[in-house]
């Protein structure tokens, strides 16, 4: 047991990279975290009123509210300086590789904590459940204020844990957990995620429900030393970034909770988290049917996670009053609820020899948490690896330029719509201004309209124009009509056509599958080499197992690249 329990935590971490090299690129979401670490690692922190307002994304783009760049600060500080020189996707690749083994570290302490206070058989069964959930693995290595926030507190959760501060005599140890546990929730909120608040309120509640007294000192020390740490750390990064003073969570806070802004985004019913967000990320459904109604009916195992559970519910009970709500906002919970269901499955697992239904229902979690593996691994993540059009349609606008061009123009104008940007565009992947590459992400219509009538149309200073595309030959971007009628006798090439994901089909006993995602993706990490195994293995799940059925992802042109042809050249 102990050999599968070292094996599982290497498999989580092996997984969080697999996942991070088959979807190297980053979406919308997290564009303002992946474009602050490229800009602090070409060009620092913005020190002074004479830096380069250029050199800096957030500059041009600042969003809704200021962001915090701490995290950002963070990992480029920890990039080696023998990869803080490597351009394009890789360095992009190694910053993201540094936060998803943070994030694996984090959750195989978690795991330790679970070995150490409920034995070896909850902890391979904890990691087997969290190497099958797909959105935490795939999410791991994210560039997200979350999943920055989500290593400290599923540290913290792990300082709660029975091992630290309820073994008989061990008061110091009690102690220094309480202090650690709400000390680290109290930083991830004033630095990364305001909500945390919340999580942090709660487990407090609970420490003194069930310690009172004794804890009341260290509740007061974690929560000054946590405020005035993530305090310092954040307003004096944030307003060196910012060049004014500020606390992003705090006016994250005021523009989504007091102005209820973040409805602009979207709502969901107040029930929404329960029934749709959490089954998604616990995957697999006999977790939450099977695993975790038995840890919570026997008392022996209810009892010492309950202090840990009850504020991860509340929690989400309390923050489901929210009206906009994504998964990502409740990730912290997983680790609880996943440790809960990890007892439960331990104890089926040790009375499967004297219980019919604990033998069925050790046989059911097994086979259940291999198909959920099975599905995050083959058709979630080929699916979500297949959502990035915009990264693709610029290496493929730079593959076009490198054969078409000569050595004396190297360079080039090009226009990103908002559609690439939104889908794996980054600064990473952007050739250097001192190349002669230029790119503009002009937003404002009236820039890209009203400038027609003038002397030099804003789109004639154009080589490439990223738009985009649909397999409806009547559509056409609005782009894309802007740049014809202020260029009416300008010509212009397709360079490239991107497709991207849009669905699944279910492909019936004997229908052909064609696997074009799943080769990209292994072209992508360097192992094109495997398709032929890939197919194979394919094949034989697909015929002996599923019985000729199988999913496959449908995808159609999402982006085109536009080259115009200039009668100098």
């Amino acid at each position: 047991m102990r050999h599968a329990y070292l094996g599982l935590v290497l498999l989580l971490a092996s997984l969080i990279l697999l996942h991070l090299f088959a979807a190297p690129y980053t979406k919308v979401e997290e564009s303002f975290h992946v474009q602050a670490t490229h800009d602090i690692l070409a060009h620092g922190l913005p020190y002074g009123d004479s830096i380069e307002h250029g050199h800096y994304d957030h500059f041009d783009f600042p969003g809704a509210v200021p962001r915090t760049a701490v995290g950002a600060t963070i990992l480029a500080g920890l990039m080696p300086m023998s990869i803080a020189t490597w351009t394009g996707v890789n360095q992009q690749i190694c910053i993201r590789a540094l936060l998803g083994l943070y994030n694996a570290l984090a959750l195989g302490i978690f795991a330790r904590g679970l070995r150490n206070s409920f034995g070896q058989t909850v902890a391979v069964w904890y990691l087997l459940f969290q190497c099958s959930q797909f959105h935490l693995i795939y999410y791991a290595s994210r560039p997200l204020s979350n999943m920055f926030a989500f290593g400290l507190t599923t540290l913290a959760m792990r300082y709660l844990l029975p091992d630290s501060i309820a073994q008989p005599g061990s008061a110091h140890s009690r102690h220094v957990g309480v202090r650690l546990a709400l000390c680290l929730l109290t930083v991830a909120g004033v630095i990364f995620r305001a909500e945390i608040a919340l999580l942090l309120a709660f487990t407090t509640l609970s420490l003194l429900t069930v310690h009172g007294k004794e804890v009341l000192v260290d509740v007061v020390v974690a929560g000054v030393v946590g405020l005035l740490g993530g305090l310092l750390s954040t307003v004096g990064i944030d307003t060196i970034f910012w060049k004014k003073w500020v606390w992003p969570e705090l006016n994250a806070f005021v523009f989504n909770v007091v102005e209820g802004q973040s409805s602009a985004w979207g709502t969901e019913p107040f029930w929404f988290y329960f029934t749709n967000a959490l089954p998604r990320l616990l995957l697999n459904p006999l977790v939450y049917l099977i695993a975790i109604p038995v840890a919570l009916q026997n008392p022996a195992l209810r009892r010492p996670m309950l202090p840990l559970l009850a504020p991860s519910v509340l929690f989400v009970a309390l923050y489901s009053a929210q009206p906009h709500k994504e998964w990502r906002f409740i990730l912290y919970v997983v680790p609880v609820l996943t440790a809960t269901a990890a007892l439960g499955a331990a104890y089926l697992w040790r009375r499967r020899d004297r219980s019919f239904f604990a033998r069925l229902a050790c046989q059911m979690l097994a086979v259940s948490t291999m198909a959920s593996f099975a599905l995050s691994t083959f058709v979630l993540l080929p699916a979500s690896a297949a959502n990035y059009p915009g990264a693709h349609a610029l290496n493929a606008l730079h593959a076009y330029h490198d054969r078409a061009s000569s050595s004396t123009d190297p360079g080039a104008y090009v226009y990103l719509g908002n559609l690439a940007c939104q889908t794996g565009i980054t600064r990473f992947l952007q050739r250097p201004t001192t190349q002669g590459w230029v790119y503009d992400k002009t937003e404002d219509e009236a820039t890209k309209s009203h400038s027609a009538g003038l002397g030099e149309p804003f789109w004639d200073q154009f080589d490439y124009v990223v738009v985009e595309a649909s397999d409806d030959p009547e559509y056409q971007d609005p782009d894309e009509s802007m740049l014809m009628q202020a260029l009416p006798s300008s010509r212009w090439q397709i360079a490239d056509v991107i497709d991207g994901f849009t669905g699944i089909s279910i492909l019936k006993p004997g229908s052909p599958a064609t696997a074009q995602v799943e080769r990209r993706i292994l072209s992508l990490m360097g192992v094109e080499s495997l398709y032929d195994s890939y197919v194979l293995a394919r094949d034989v799940v697909r015929e002996l197992v599923l019985r000729g059925w199988w999913v496959e992802l449908k995808m159609r042109p999402r982006i085109k690249v536009l080259n115009r042809i200039r009668d100098d050249k």
